[in-house]
C-alpha cells in the first residue's frame, strides 16, 4: 500500500476533534479541535486541512449505540460526513467509534490533567483513537489478505 495521509475526525455537537496519521507510520496524532458551528465554517476548516496536509482520505467516527445501532447522533454524523464528502476531493469513510470518548477521557485523567485541560483536549485525543483504531484495522485486514494470498500460492497439502 502506498503511504497516504489520513485525517481522523471525532464529530460532536459542539466540537470536532481532528487527528492525522499515515498508512506508512501507522500512528495517529491529535492535531486540533474546531468548533462544530456553524457547520459551513467547520467544513471549510477541514477542507483547508485536507488541502494543506495533502490528505488522501478522511475517517469520521460513527457513534453507534452499544448494540451497534444508528441513534440520533450517528445520523447527524452521517449527514455531516455526506456534506463534507461533497466539499473535499478525497473519500470520506465512517468508522465505528464506540467508547472512544470514554477511552480518551480516561487516558487524559491517567496523565494527571486537570478537568479544564481534559475538556480542551478530549475531542482531538478521541479523534486520534478513532484514527489509530482505523489504521490498526486496515493493517489487520491487509495482513489477513496477504496471509490468504500466500496460502493460496503455497498450499500446505
Amino acid at each position: 500500500m502506498n503511504e497516504q495521509t489520513i485525517l481522523g475526525l471525532d464529530v460532536g455537537e459542539r466540537r470536532i476533534g481532528v487527528a492525522i496519521g499515515d498508512t506508512g507510520a501507522r500512528i495517529a496524532a491529535p492535531v486540533t479541535t474546531i468548533a462544530a458551528h456553524p457547520p459551513e465554517r467547520a467544513i471549510a476548516r477541514i477542507a483547508h486541512l485536507v488541502a494543506e496536509r495533502g490528505v488522501a482520505r478522511v475517517v469520521v467516527g460513527l457513534p453507534l449505540t452499544m448494540r451497534g445501532e444508528h441513534g440520533p447522533q450517528a445520523m447527524a454524523v452521517q449527514r455531516f460526513a455526506e456534506t463534507l464528502a461533497a466539499a473535499i476531493p478525497c473519500p470520506v469513510e465512517l468508522f465505528d467509534e464506540r467508547l472512544t470518548s470514554v477511552a480518551a477521557e480516561q487516558m487524559l485523567r491517567n496523565l494527571g490533567l486537570k478537568p479544564a485541560k481534559i475538556r480542551q483536549q478530549i475531542d482531538q485525543v478521541a479523534a486520534s483513537i478513532i484514527l489509530q483504531d482505523y489504521l490498526d484495522a486496515q493493517r489487520n485486514l491487509n495482513s489477513s489478505c496477504a496471509e490468504a494470498e500466500y496460502e493460496t500460492r503455497h498450499p500446505t497439502d
